[in-house]
């Protein structure tokens, strides 16, 4: 749209009836609501890829956890009973894998931390916008 189109608008504008007005303005605010809620599932499909992440490693850690706990820390705790007394290898092996597990809990922990609240923050701020404009825009029509 060229400048002179542009100033030329708010004069052909005035000339429209209050129903004409209201039904353009209608027209916009369901426009502005279809690309919010557009703009919101695109958010939350990116939130929930990042917790996602977060999950898979927590379950990594339980799985971790659960499936070799058993035979590999015997395993251990015999190695070790050969050169320490057997309580020390059992202790020294469980803190050895409760160290790793903790670690892996952590860094689950910070992917979660990392995709934020699920809130679709670009999509509320954009709302906001969008209503200040609505009310300005309605403001404006009606003089």
């Amino acid at each position: 749209m060229s400048t002179h189109e542009q100033n030329e608008a708010p004069a052909d504008r005035r000339s429209e009836s209050v129903a004409e007005l209201f039904n353009d303005l209608s027209r916009d605010i369901s426009e502005l609501v279809r690309q919010e809620i557009e703009l919101a599932r695109v958010e939350m499909t990116e939130k929930g890829r990042r917790a996602g992440v977060g999950l898979g490693l927590f379950g990594g850690s339980a799985a971790l956890g659960l499936t070799t706990l058993g035979g590999s820390m015997a395993t251990i705790i015999i190695l070790l009973d050969q050169v320490i007394p057997l309580w020390l290898a059992a202790l020294l092996t469980t803190l050895g894998y409760g160290a790793v597990t903790a670690a892996l809990a952590l860094r689950g922990r910070d992917q979660l931390k990392e995709g934020g609240a699920p809130v679709p923050e670009r999509t509320r701020d954009s709302v906001k916008e969008d209503i200040q404009w609505a009310k300005t825009r309605a403001q404006s029509k009606g003089r």
